[in-house]
């Protein structure tokens, strides 16, 4: 039988690590609240920077986990902090250039300043759930956090950025699904394809601790609460 002896492009050795590795996230990562696929996409007229310049991708990431934070603090009025698990593709169906990101979001957060009577009283990272998300406030906030980046490192001119902002179809899209979400482990199972599939068959996400397939340079998990009972 064919092997590419792990590097994580052949079914018989990608298969069985995606088994492993998705069976490691949900007994040792992912929280057991309702969880959400969400996929952030950008205009035509912007990919072509993140091409040439691989390193905006990491960045492009960052201002997606911003832009839902601070959704989430606009909708709760507290600054919680969401478990993300994120990844990065390059191409769309037709193997073109479509950079965009995939993320497994808590419907939620937690939220440290709220006090626990569980715990006397005491501060705890408790969750707190959100009703939904609304997919076009959180496309207006992801536009501006992308747009306010590429000016600030002088790759848009500030011209352009309001001439995208006043179009009326940006280009810009969040979609973060319908209806109420998922369990961990339903969710997981569906979305596992783009958090896990990468050229080289290792995943963005730095866990607390290495699990099957992992070592200690992966990338980083946006979690800081403990695993709720």
């Amino acid at each position: 039988m064919f092997s590419c002896r792990t590097r994580g492009f052949c079914p018989s050795c990608h298969a069985k690590r995606i088994e492993e590795w998705g069976e490691w996230m949900r007994e040792t990562l992912l929280l057991d609240v309702p969880h959400r696929h969400v996929v952030f996409t950008i205009p035509k007229t912007l990919r072509i920077f993140f091409k040439y310049k691989r390193r905006l991708l990491g960045d492009l990431c960052r201002c997606a986990l911003r832009a839902l934070t601070r959704y989430f603090e606009v909708v709760t009025g507290s600054v919680l902090t969401p478990g993300v698990i994120a990844a990065i593709q390059t191409f769309g169906d037709r193997i073109n250039l479509h950079p965009h990101l995939h993320f497994l979001v808590t419907e939620g957060g937690t939220d440290a300043t709220v006090v626990s009577p569980v715990l006397m009283n005491m501060s705890a990272d408790v969750f707190q759930k959100i009703p939904r998300i609304d997919d076009s406030r959180l496309t207006e906030i992801f536009a501006r956090e992308v747009l306010t980046f590429l000016v600030g490192r002088e790759i848009l001119s500030p011209e352009w950025a309001e001439r995208i902002l006043s179009w009326r179809h940006t280009g810009f899209n969040v979609h973060g699904g319908r209806g109420p979400g998922l369990c961990p482990g339903v969710h997981f199972r569906r979305t596992r394809p783009w958090i896990r599939t990468r050229a080289s068959g290792e995943p963005k996400a730095r866990p607390r601790q290495p699990g099957p397939g992992q070592d200690e340079a992966g990338g980083r998990l946006h979690i800081s609460s403990s695993r709720l009972p």
